[in-house]
């Protein structure tokens, strides 16, 4: 047990039983409250009798049952799919009914606004709801409805079946330049390792108290959860609605870390800071995108006892480079380097490793990587492929890395620097957004005809999402009538920043979108 994930929870319940593991509001929950909580949703899945490796959907806010479904789940044999809680009915629709959801938890609130797709889940076999009342009907969503009191059962281990550290632990959806979002298929040995690595270089300890403000559905907010459990850390959990009460936050739990990505420290820089956060919160962390320099400055000047660790992953490998805070002065738009227990190559189109300076694609190397798109070997096969024999001394090796579709450059010393994206992914907000998903929600409004979307330079969201369309409509107000329609459809992140209606779009030799054209055309929208 002790190389699974849910065992970062459960040997500490052996080590500090009375230390906090999780705060949430006014709840102080202790590691051994929270094993004997996760233990009793253990049961609840052992009763419902499912396939070792069954999927549960986690569809909630940040709250104490949110973590309780992810470790029962893990200690009974199922695997875990957490679903942002901001995403649309359509697209939760997807993730339910790609990786064949069997048990959902949610709450009231959100189950109601499913209530047109739960039916069209063919295995989803029981919805387990936070807080059931009996106004709630079971024959309303064509599925049964059990409360989280009654679900909860005594853990019973001769039911577990035997788990190994590469059966599946979870699967985490995430966007690609075409089609809807794809789930990455994580281990339990990929997920242990991952934590384990990042604790490690952020030297956390069990004096640590780690402020989780991004959703768990991003793998980088999940790690807040693993990476704090490493070393026996307390995890605050925060919904914000504002980026004040981020502030506050820090202030009222006196958090020692934080995590985020560039929009978010864009957001609270420009908010006065209480001088007493700097005495007690030892490091901040970024991913998701560059931070901005001036935004970097800023932070250092706020915090100035603060380690700001930058770095580079991917869902496909978790996290792949960082930072040393010792070298953010000397080099500020740098990667890093990889990360313990991950190889990392800069390959160019030759197949040979490049030469400093050299730009190739960024590939990464390890026990990390995942093990590919659930139920996908095309994509699969796109992005995890062997290293070049040249990188292998001529041995024959299975083993596949992870292809990152990212440019990116060494220096002479070995620190990595981001390029540019080799695809038309859209990386905004710290989402990485798929264009032919958003171009396909503006092909199902009746007054779109063609629709291209595209991430253009934005000094706050690093990417902001342009769409350029053509019409039949002689509507004055089509542009708001398109982005009131997308606000039914999408979340807030993939909203598109600009509208640009034209009479026609360019096409290239082969009758397709010139999107070339289009984006050096808009690069310059938001630089002013």
């Amino acid at each position: 047990m002790n190389f699974l994930l849910h065992s970062l929870l459960f040997n500490q319940a052996k080590l500090r039983p009375d230390s906090i593991a999780i705060e949430y509001k006014q709840e102080k929950i202790s590691y051994q409250q929270l094993s004997t909580l996760a233990s009793d949703f253990a049961g609840g899945y052992s009763n419902m009798d499912l396939p070792k490796g069954s999927r549960v959907g986690i569809l909630l806010a940040k709250q104490v049952e949110t973590i309780t479904a992810i470790f029962g789940t893990l200690l009974a044999g199922g695997s875990i799919v957490p679903v942002n809680p901001i995403l649309k009915a359509n697209q939760i629709e997807h993730i339910l009914c790609d990786c064949d959801v069997s048990i959902l938890v949610t709450s009231k609130s959100r189950l109601k606004q499913l209530e047109d797709v739960v039916g069209s889940c063919p295995a989803l076999k029981t919805i387990v709801l936070v807080d059931f009342d009996d106004s709630i009907m079971s024959d309303q969503y064509s599925k049964p409805i059990i409360s989280w009191q009654d679900f909860c059962q005594q853990y019973n281990a001769d039911n577990t079946p035997t788990i190994i550290e590469s059966d599946l632990a979870a699967i985490f959806y995430t966007s690609g330049s075409t089609g809807k979002p794809k789930g990455v298929v994580l281990t339990h040995h990929n997920m242990r390792v991952g934590a384990e690595s990042v604790a490690q270089y952020q030297n956390n300890t069990e004096h640590d108290r780690v402020l989780a403000v991004l959703p768990f559905s991003f793998d980088y907010g999940f790690s807040q959860i693993t990476t704090a459990m490493v070393s026996g850390a307390t995890v605050i959990l925060l919904d914000y609605l504002l980026p004040k009460d981020v502030i506050k936050a820090l202030e009222r739990t006196k958090a020692t870390g934080l995590a985020g990505v560039p929009p978010l420290w864009m957001q609270i820089t420009k908010l006065d800071w209480p001088d007493s956060i700097k005495d007690h919160l030892r490091y901040i962390t970024n991913s998701g995108g560059a931070m901005p320099q001036s935004t970097l400055s800023i932070l250092q000047d706020k915090l100035p006892n603060t380690d700001v660790y930058l770095m580079y992953g991917l869902t496909e490998a978790f996290r792949s480079t960082y930072l040393p805070p010792d070298q953010v002065n000397t080099r500020p738009t740098s990667m890093g380097k990889a990360i313990p227990n991950a190889e990392i190559f800069v390959i160019n189109s030759n197949g040979e490793e490049c030469k400093p300076n050299e730009e190739g694609e960024l590939v990464h190397r390890g026990p990390l990587v995942a093990q590919g798109y659930w139920n996908d070997p095309a994509k699969t096969s796109e992005r995890y492929k062997p290293l070049p024999a040249s990188l292998t001394d001529g041995r024959t090796v299975t083993e596949l890395a992870v292809w990152s579709g990212d440019s990116v450059k060494r220096d002479e010393e070995g620190y990595l620097y981001f390029v540019s994206r080799t695809d038309e992914m859209i990386k905004t907000s710290g989402y990485r957004v798929s264009p032919t998903e958003v171009e396909e929600s503006l092909l199902l409004l009746d007054d779109v005809s063609e629709a291209v979307a595209m991430g253009i330079p934005h000094s706050e969201l690093g990417q902001a999402i342009v769409i350029v369309v053509t019409s039949n409509s002689t509507s004055n107000n089509l542009e708001k009538e398109i982005t009131s329609s997308l606000r039914k459809q999408l979340p807030a992140y993939m909203l598109p920043q600009k509208i640009f209606i034209r009479d026609e779009l360019p096409r290239n030799a082969n009758g397709k979108f010139d999107r070339k054209q289009l984006y050096i055309e808009f690069e310059n929208t938001f630089s002013n």
